[in-house]
């Protein structure tokens, strides 16, 4: 039984079109009408692939196709339909998209599954407009941390607000949706992000585990001036002590971190942000990542003494807040048993590989084993226009997908 690859490469074309920027890219901002729009399209697919479906709280997009086991714990299958604000076209929706065409290729062949399959777009994973993301799935599984509600955008827009304005009433009293024993497997189905695939020559990979993120927001504080008349000596400027630091953090990592070990400064915000005043207030995002949880904790360990010591120098203060940690997650054994056998039979030989970026499943793995495929993706380009992946890999990821889950759906578990 093969997946119907004309019509995921129909729906991959019409949703790129919500939200698209230039020629290839995509701007569907979580809880937007963007967002909302691409939604209810998606939700339309799920209704003609079979599911029953609901747009919950959170504002995640769940389809339901019913098994004739009810007491069996359920297959879940999904990935995420948000973008970054210069996003691209496949990042999530290969994997939403891909777990449609699963439950619809079933459907298109009459196959009724014994566990009840769930296909999930998760709410705001690339969590780029509230600056802390994987939100829904974070909702499901009784993750989520006090104030999430009023965190602002960029405009002053709480989550709260943009709930409400997407149109759901969020209730966080709600979470957990589903606990330990609810879920035999999580699976899904993501672009690498990377250059592992494209370097191996190899279409699909199966991934072994997720790193772990620390995601930290640093702000010092100085004092403004007048750019021509304080001495360089008597000055207290934010800006100077954040290039130190954030120059130390990227050859800290360079040179002491292993192959698995990224670290990036992605945003900065100064004040008061003009030409002629010494920046008095500087406020910068780090974002570390390991596998390895002891070298990661080493690093950190470093990074800290780094901020303290650099701050001190310059006569700063400083304030660090965590927005996210998470401990690295392994891949169940089992489901990547299932993905080699039928990885075998689709003579594809996919490499086994680790994921740097984090996704839905690393937080679906604390209430659930989980499994994860990736598609190849041209140099390794994410989270940008250019961000592209062959119809042809796609259509092989999709089909391994299909098939270790139709093997998870008719009974097979740990």
């Amino acid at each position: 039984m093969r997946i119907n690859r004309t019509r995921l490469q129909k729906h991959l074309e019409k949703l790129a079109e919500i939200g698209k920027i230039g020629e290839t890219g995509v701007c569907r901002l979580a809880h937007s009408k963007e967002d909302r729009e691409a939604v209810e399209v998606v939700k339309g697919w799920m209704e003609e692939a079979g599911l029953t479906t609901k747009i919950d709280g959170f504002g995640n997009l769940i389809g339901r196709m019913e098994g004739t086991e009810k007491d069996k714990p359920i297959l879940m299958l999904g990935s995420h339909i948000d973008s970054q604000p210069y996003g691209g076209r496949f990042d999530g929706t290969a994997g939403a998209l891909g777990a449609i065409e699963v439950v619809h290729t079933m459907k298109d062949n009459a196959v009724i599954p014994k566990r009840t399959i769930e296909v999930i777009c998760f709410s705001d994973e690339e969590g780029s407009r509230f600056n802390k993301g994987v939100f829904g799935v974070r909702a499901l599984a009784g993750l989520l941390e006090e104030g999430e509600l009023e965190r602002k955008d960029k405009n002053g827009v709480t989550r709260k607000e943009a709930l409400k304005e997407f149109g759901v009433e969020p209730d966080l009293s709600e979470s957990p949706v589903y606990q330990k024993g609810d879920i035999e497997a999580f699976i899904e189905l993501h672009i690498e992000q990377g250059p592992v695939l494209e370097s191996k020559k190899k279409p699909v990979g199966i991934v072994s585990g997720i790193s772990g993120p620390i995601w930290l927001t640093v702000t010092l504080e100085g004092f403004a001036g007048h750019a021509g008349s304080v001495p360089m000596h008597l000055r207290k400027d934010a800006m100077v002590g954040a290039s130190e630091i954030i120059s130390k953090f990227d050859r800290l990592i360079k040179n002491e971190g292993k192959d698995t070990t990224v670290g990036t400064v992605g945003s900065v915000q100064v004040f008061p942000n003009s030409r002629n005043i010494i920046p008095e207030k500087v406020e910068f995002t780090i974002d570390l990542r390991d596998i390895d949880l002891e070298h990661r904790t080493k690093l950190e360990e470093k990074l800290y003494t780094i901020i303290e010591e650099t701050t001190s120098s310059y006569n700063l203060t400083h304030t660090i807040s965590e927005d996210t940690r998470s401990e690295p997650r392994y891949c169940a054994d089992w489901i990547k048993n299932i993905m080699k056998a039928e990885d075998k039979q689709l003579d594809l030989d996919s490499p086994v590989l680790m994921s740097g970026p984090f996704h839905d499943a690393l937080f679906m793995s604390y209430i659930s084993d989980y499994g994860m495929i990736f598609v190849r993706c041209e140099k390794g380009i994410s989270h940008n226009p250019l961000e592209f992946a062959e119809m042809d890999d796609i259509e092989k990821g999709v089909q391994l997908l299909y098939q270790t889950a139709l093997r998870i759906a008719q009974g097979e578990k740990a």
